[in-house]
């Protein structure tokens, strides 16, 4: 039976509804995990050090469409919310020729510039050759990249998650079979691993376009018949700020960790960040899963004014956050040797590295699950800003004091323990924004 974003959510009925957001956000990361795995244990350590030191780069292109389908969904669902599908389809419509535009456009800049944005990230040699590859691939993807981002939060505002993981399931299979097949048997390398990566791209979206396409049962449909809403993707970015914020400024960071890795440890360094990344991307897709699929609900509430549904959504989701965040910190402190040696178990300096690392890392599950959901809460909110200021304090001002400030006082060990520092900065600012902002939309 399909579960209306107008019902009173259980916590039964509401970890029914996010499950599969949260399985398409987990299943997303693995098979970006499985890109990982297989360069680094079929083609090279250099290769994968090659990856993870472009990957900021194409993360940060592709955050338009997590912004799109963030920011989109927030303005859907409040139109949802007051009774408007026909109008809600129209701007659905053109969310999605825009995004498709903007990812073309972006994506001739990024191949175009790819080189020398290698060589800023200190990249050289068959490091520099090996990034130039890898991007200048994904740029040809990058348009389908972009919208099959911003789809997974379209299915959840027609009311159609499980459709959605589907739809991430079989793109996530395809890069699986692809990798294998073109690393492993063809033996193409680092080319092998981007051409499989694109093309799982390129087949999840138009999956979702064709279904978008037709006559469906679902509240959302893509229409001919609708025109350029300039306010509403003006709404959509202001909405969505904080999704783009955080990639942005993730990726930024990422590449300050890469650099300052890269003098404290060499390329060792930037595998073992690697690896922590990939890992960290499987247990933190719960807390954006959950995000993912519970902002529809919010957003629909907030539109009919149902403040009594918003408290409920909010208790029932803190609740959750912390639940998780706890059985997350057990999981990788214990299975944080066994995780380290799937990738690097060939190299016993690197696999110690790593595993003390992860060891560390693992108490920012404990706090991220709040800021994130806090930053998601204000988007589905419609409340931009807010949401904005949460992403950018924690992914970026607080990380980058404490990454460069730590490792000054505390060498290697003070980079890894930044991210710690970093995230408990910005669970305070979260609870402060929640605690100010309770009476404004009468969540609490």
């Amino acid at each position: 039976m399909r579960i209306q974003l107008s019902e009173h959510f259980t916590y039964r009925k509401l970890l029914r509804f996010v499950l599969p957001s949260i399985a398409m956000m987990i299943f997303t990361s693995i098979y970006s995990v499985v890109d990982g795995l297989f360069v680094s244990n079929f083609v090279g350590k250099i290769p994968f050090a090659a990856i993870n030191l472009i990957m900021p780069v194409l993360f940060i292109l592709g955050s338009i469409g997590l912004m799109a389908g963030a920011g989109g969904s927030a303005i859907l669902g409040k139109t949802l919310g007051e009774n408007e599908g026909e109008k809600a389809k129209k701007y659905f419509s053109t969310m999605v020729y825009a995004l498709a535009a903007t990812g073309l456009i972006f994506g001739l800049i990024g191949f175009a510039v790819m080189q020398p944005l290698s060589i800023a990230l200190q990249a050289e040699g068959e490091m520099l050759a090996d990034c130039v590859l890898y991007g200048r691939v994904l740029m040809f993807a990058l348009p389908f990249q972009m919208l099959q981002m911003a789809f997974q939060s379209f299915f959840i505002t027609a009311e159609k998650p499980k459709l959605g993981l589907m739809v991430t399931l079989i793109a996530g299979v395809t890069n699986m079979v692809l990798d294998a097949l073109l690393i492993v048997v063809f033996q193409w390398g680092l080319f092998g691993a981007a051409i499989a990566t694109a093309i799982s791209q390129i087949f999840g979206a138009l999956l979702a376009i064709l279904y978008f396409a037709r006559k469906n049962d679902s509240l959302l449909q893509l229409t001919l018949k609708t025109k350029l809403y300039w306010k509403v993707l003006l709404n959509v970015c202001t909405n969505g700020s904080s999704e783009m914020v955080s990639n942005l400024a993730a990726s930024l960071i990422n590449m300050l960790y890469n650099f300052q890795l890269m003098r404290f440890a060499g390329e060792n360094g930037v595998a073992a960040y690697g690896v922590i990344m990939y890992v960290s991307f499987v247990f933190s897709a719960i807390f954006y899963g959950y995000t993912m699929g519970s902002a529809p609900i919010i957003s629909y509430q907030y539109g009919a004014q149902n403040h009594t549904e918003l408290k409920n959504m909010f208790k029932k989701s803190t609740h959750i956050m912390l639940a998780a965040g706890i059985i997350m910190v057990v999981s990788v402190i214990t299975t944080a040797g066994p995780l380290t040696k799937v990738f690097v178990g060939y190299d016993q300096d690197l696999y110690d590295m790593t595993v003390h690392a992860f060891q560390v890392f693992a108490v920012t599950f404990l706090l991220s699950g709040f800021s994130i959901f806090g930053s998601g809460f204000f988007t589905a909110l419609n409340n931009g800003k807010i949401s904005a200021a949460i992403a950018f304090l924690r992914t970026f001002v607080f990380e980058v004091f404490a990454i460069l400030m730590m490792p000054i006082i505390f060498g290697l060990d003070g980079i890894w323990w930044a991210v710690v520092v970093a995230e408990s900065a910005a669970f305070l600012v979260t609870g402060i924004f929640l605690l100010i902002k309770r009476k404004t939309y009468h969540y609490a």
